[in-house]
């Protein structure tokens, strides 16, 4: 199932970046068919290893498992169930998407990543005492796994003229994938395994002989590289082949490590340990918040993948002799490590004990970060950056983003109206309904929320103050009006949360039993606060920001104006507003002749 699934994600990957495309259509029919053909296999694999795990876990012969009854049960009642759920939803989805665009395919690569890293949330990681590094260095694991090995098979699919023109592309993302999977592996080895004792248990042993094959591997990608540089193609397609055999040995042994529970480790079992993953800490102070700090490691890995493309931006225009400016960079960094203080940092480790710091959290998140990340123009770096199309047909990395900015779903989410209904809307459906408690029960649904308050923000604010280019071009005063609208709504929230007799977090909180601020209204009331207070001051900031882009845009085009006046009276002609008057003038004398 497992191996199934990671190499329809390498064939998709393979139509998204390694195979070229025409105008950004999708050629390789026979590639999209094969495509199917793993993705069905897949979904069949993936009803066999159910079947089988009900067989497992109730102890029954496999014929006794085709039980509809017991089926919805294990779907529907088991979290690891509904992680298979998740995984069967995206692989029929796969299927029933036509792959003709390279659009199409960035979507389907997305949704394939999703559903092979669904049940990842329910894995042994989950309940390590350290279990949110745990599940997010797995979760990064399985995607660059499945980049790596998946991405070398579909390099084998192609043809022979476009291997030599695919290769050097997959060798930058291998060496990347080998890299990630390589400390992804130790931080996750290092949660599970803290002790002499530990690595002599069969997990141990386990891990370390796919730390072998893995440093095997990295060894492979050394040599596939300095093959390329002598362009010996003969001997790196050998060179291909073997490395393939030792990453599906690799994969075989991953998912056999998944099945043997790790060492048991000596973990206090309270609550707070029980439900977060980590001890309760002391009442927050100043220092205590500042210097506490729990990774969060699916979040940290986008941060550094973030970070990663951005340092490697700067430097590619640095070597063409362009200047980054240093503000923008420095933006972005504050941004991004407002996000890590929100999420991993002592601000995120308390925002899982108490609504007022989940408050704080969140409008650092959704608020502050957002706007350091937006003025770091990151859009327009991409667009200067990003690999040209190898050929002249073909769209590439680069046109495909340039098609995806000007698509009509990108015009619909830039429209105003429409990111301020995300930016606020979205805080009644989710504090006003079970949806809050239920988010904060378990580590995805506590990241997905983080994810949903960054991505929201960032889209508003850059509709707003944004410096990289937009599909809508937005009047200013239209602008001002939408940040009026923000800062009503933001404060009609922020009122309704703290007007609330009922508690808004479906019992979550209480079930922590936390030592200190034992009163949970009083606490909520004071989110609300905080939230109004938090949340009033980065939009009067937008606010102002937008006045200067206006007086700003006025300015340039007053100059603008003039300098037509200047060439015009050079030429000896009319400038404009003298062509505008004799326009009026004549419609004035066909008005007095009618």
């Amino acid at each position: 199932m497992q191996l199934t699934g990671v190499l329809s994600i390498g064939l998709l990957l393979t139509l998204s970046f390694l195979d070229s495309d025409i105008k950004g259509g999708i050629t390789n029919i026979k590639l999209v068919k094969k495509t199917k053909a793993f993705l069905l296999t897949w979904l069949l694999t993936t009803f066999a290893f159910i079947l089988i795990q009900i067989s497992y876990l109730l102890q029954q012969p496999l014929a006794s498992s085709f039980d509809l009854t017991v089926i919805r049960s294990y779907l529907t009642q088991t979290a690891i169930g509904k992680s298979y759920i998740v995984q069967i939803i995206g692989i029929i989805l796969l299927l029933s998407v036509a792959l003709r665009r390279v659009i199409t395919t960035y979507l389907g690569l997305l949704i394939a990543l999703i559903a092979i890293v669904a049940p990842v949330f329910q894995s042994h990681g989950s309940s390590s005492g350290r279990h949110g590094l745990a599940i997010g260095a797995l979760v990064i694991h399985v995607i660059a796994l499945s980049f790596w090995v998946g991405g070398l098979f579909g390099l084998t699919q192609l043809s022979k003229e476009q291997k030599l023109i695919a290769l050097p592309r997959f060798s930058e993302l291998a060496l990347w994938s080998a890299i990630t999977v390589v400390i992804t592996g130790a931080a996750t080895a290092w949660t599970r395994l803290d002790s002499i004792e530990a690595w002599q248990s069969k997990y141990g042993a386990i891990t370390l002989l796919k730390i072998s094959l893995a440093v095997t591997l990295v060894g492979f990608g050394a040599l596939h590289r300095r093959w390329i540089i002598k362009s010996d193609f003969p001997s790196i397609f050998r060179l291909i082949t073997a490395e393939i055999a030792i990453m599906f040995a690799t994969i075989f042994v991953g998912s056999w490590l998944s099945t043997v529970a790790p060492p048991n480790r000596v973990v206090e079992s309270t609550p707070a340990i029980l439900i977060t993953g980590i001890a309760m800490p002391e009442a927050p102070n100043l220092t205590r918040v500042l210097l506490a700090y729990d990774a969060d490691g699916l979040m940290l890995a986008l941060l550094i993948f973030a970070v990663a493309l951005y340092i490697k931006g700067v430097l590619i225009l640095s070597r063409r002799g362009v200047k980054w400016p240093i503000g923008r960079t420095l933006a972005f960094a504050i941004g991004i490590s407002a996000v890590d203080f929100a999420t991993s940092g002592g601000l995120g480790v308390y925002s899982r004990f108490a609504f007022a710091n989940h408050m704080m959290a969140h409008m650092v998140l959704g608020m502050i970060a957002p706007i350091g990340i937006v003025l770091g123009a990151p859009i327009t770096l991409a667009l200067r950056t990003l690999p040209q199309a190898r050929n002249k047909e073909e769209w590439g990395v680069r046109g495909a983003f340039i098609a995806i900015l000007h698509s009509k779903l990108s015009r619909i989410y830039t429209n105003p109206v429409v990111a301020l209904a995300i930016f606020d809307g979205s805080l009644f459906a989710l504090y006003f309904t079970p949806l809050f408690g239920n988010l904060m029960q378990g580590h995805s649904g506590h990241f997905f929320m983080s994810l949903h308050f960054l991505l929201a923000g960032i889209l508003f604010f850059q509709v707003l103050i944004g410096i990289d280019p937009m599909p809508n071009k937005i009047p200013h005063l239209v602008k001002i009006i939408i940040i009026f609208a923000a800062m009503s709504i933001h404060a009609f929230f922020s009122i309704s949360v703290m007007s609330a007799t009922t508690l808004l977090d479906n019992g979550f909180f209480a079930l922590l039993e936390r030592p200190w601020a034992t009163d949970l209204l009083a606490d909520q009331k004071l989110g609300g606060s905080i939230g109004w207070a938090m949340g009033e001051i980065p939009i009067l900031l937008a606010l102002l920001a937008t006045f200067m882009q206006w007086q700003r845009a006025d300015k340039k085009e007053a100059n603008r104006i003039d300098r037509a006046a200047d060439r015009a009276a050079a030429m000896g002609e009319d400038d404009e507003l003298a062509q505008y008057n004799r326009y009026l003038a004549q419609l004035n004398r066909r008005d007095l002749s009618q």
